[in-house]
Parts: C-alpha cells; sequence; structure tokens
C-alpha cells in the first residue's frame, strides 16, 4: 500500500502506473538502444557494466528470447540513477544539448575546413597548427594540398571529406570546455 501523509494528504510514493509507465519508459530507451550500431554505442554515456547486456541482446535472433532479454536489459537499467538514463536520453536526442553541441561542431569544421581552401588558407592553417600543437601538420598540409588540386581538376571529393574528417576529429579532441568556450565566445560576438 502507498500511504498518505495525514498532514497534507500526498501519497508517499508514486501509484502503480506511474511506475508501470517509468518501467515502459526504459524499456523503450534498451529497445532504441539496442537497434543503434557500435558506434553510435560508443557515442553515448553508457556504463560500461550495461554494455554487455546491450550487445547480448543484440546479439539474439529469436523473437521469444530477444523479448525476455529486452526485458532483462530494461531491468538492469531501472537499477541507474535517473540522472544516467536522462544523460543517454539527451545524447540520443537531436534537441538535445549533446545533439546541439555536435552539430555547432561540425558548423565549426566546416567553417574551418572553407577557410583554409579560401585565399587566406595558409595563415588560417597556420593559426590553427599553433592553437593545436597535437595536430599532424604534414597530413593536414597535404589534404588542403590535395583538395585545392581536386577542386582545380574537378575531381570527386575525397581528399575534401578527409580533410573535414580529420578537422572534426581535431576539434572534438579538444574536449568539451574548449567547445564551451566557443559556445561562450559566439554568444558574446551574437550580443555585440
Amino acid at each position: 500500500m502507498r500511504g498518505r501523509d495525514e498532514e497534507t494528504g500526498e501519497f508517499f510514493s508514486p501509484s502503480r502506473s506511474e511506475q508501470r509507465r517509468a518501467a515502459l519508459d526504459v524499456l523503450e530507451l534498451g529497445e532504441q538502444l539496442v537497434e543503434m550500431s557500435a558506434a553510435q554505442l560508443a557515442r553515448l554515456p553508457i556504463p560500461e557494466d550495461l554494455m554487455p547486456h546491450i550487445r547480448e541482446t543484440q546479439r539474439i535472433t529469436s523473437y521469444g528470447a530477444r523479448k525476455r532479454q529486452k526485458a532483462f536489459l530494461a531491468k538492469q537499467m531501472r537499477k541507474l540513477d535517473d540522472a544516467v538514463l536522462d544523460a543517454i536520453r539527451d545524447a540520443m536526442s537531436k534537441d538535445g544539448e549533446a545533439g546541439r553541441r555536435e552539430t555547432a561542431a561540425l558548423h565549426r569544421a566546416e567553417a574551418l575546413r572553407e577557410a583554409l581552401l579560401g585565399d587566406g588558407g595558409d595563415a588560417t592553417l597556420t593559426e590553427l597548427l599553433a592553437s593545436h600543437p597535437q595536430a599532424d601538420r604534414q597530413k593536414l598540409r597535404q589534404l588542403v594540398r590535395n583538395t585545392r588540386e581536386e577542386r582545380a581538376k574537378n575531381k570527386p571529393p575525397r581528399a575534401f571529406r578527409e580533410l573535414f574528417r580529420e578537422l572534426r576529429d581535431l576539434l572534438t579532441q579538444d574536449g568539451d570546455a574548449s567547445a564551451d568556450a566557443a559556445d561562450d565566445e559566439t554568444f558574446e560576438g551574437d550580443a555585440a
């Protein structure tokens, strides 16, 4: 029995219906995780002790066994804190903070790529290498050179795409601290 507080009249715990809705939400989240690829799962803040259960569920093909395994996965997920589940949901959501941050990083990489290929590309490359000493200088210079040649000869954009991937990886290596600082600078620039 739930019981009531005699002074306020409020219930002590959630109703069975609320508990069931919460359990079904966790089950749905587990089903979404099972449908993801290993690369997509690697980007999510999933605890290490939960990953074997997800992999095991993905491995099972029999309908009944898979349904039981999904229920077991949901049971394991319900043992986690609500904050962990909310962080996973936020990372999966395109509208969440993680989705916005990832989109912003992609836009920064695109803008940087265009700046490198523009007229002041050499100065931009020098600034980039100065701000990111861990970057592979030779590889970046070669990719910029190959991309310019591709554009001049009207070839398929293989180096163009590879340059983008390299820049995206370089910008994401900096971590959340530099991304937050860049976001703050963007907001200050918008306000001016």
